[in-house]
């Protein structure tokens, strides 16, 4: 039976918490799936980085063998944080705030100069924004009213 910190029964955990072994659950699962022939089009074009991987998951997104082990490092990383709430926080916004990072990185860069090392297509733009937005608005949106874990702060209690 899982424990809460205090020894006692763990209840329910709170839904950042579940959001985040979610979204670092999909991570894992399409990291895996941009290994697998037939998911990923024209696999035996993948290569290692840049934009010359012709391998495409799903037929859309542009991957190479960096971009997937990429997935599964910030699934890995995710399921980590999503332990605690404020990790799960943590996950969710700041993985937001990178992916529309990446979103308009894919915007800015040419795609086929070197600096598409990822690599990325219009498809992966597209999938960066939407992450991007879902997984920021889930990090703060589902944390208003999970607590911290420390018992809350009166002004008047103080010394």
């Amino acid at each position: 039976m899982a424990r809460n910190a205090r020894g006692g029964p763990a209840g329910p955990r709170p839904r950042v918490q579940l959001a985040a072994v979610a979204a670092a659950g999909v991570f894992l699962l399409v990291g895996v799936l941009g290994f697998v022939p037939g998911i990923t089009t024209d696999y035996g074009d993948m290569t290692f980085a840049g934009h010359h991987s012709e391998a495409r998951l799903l037929g859309l997104f542009q991957v190479s063998i960096l971009h997937n082990v990429l997935h599964l490092g910030f699934g890995l990383v995710g399921l980590v944080l999503a332990r605690s709430v404020a990790g799960a926080r943590v996950f969710l916004a700041g993985g937001g705030a990178l992916y529309l990072g990446l979103w308009l990185y894919g915007l800015a860069i040419d795609r086929e100069s070197a600096a598409n090392f990822i690599p990325v297509n219009d498809a992966d733009n597209w999938l960066h924004l939407v992450l991007g937005f879902g997984m920021l608005a889930l990090g703060l949106l589902l944390s208003n009213r999970v607590g911290t874990g420390t018992a809350l702060d009166d002004p008047f209690d103080r010394p």
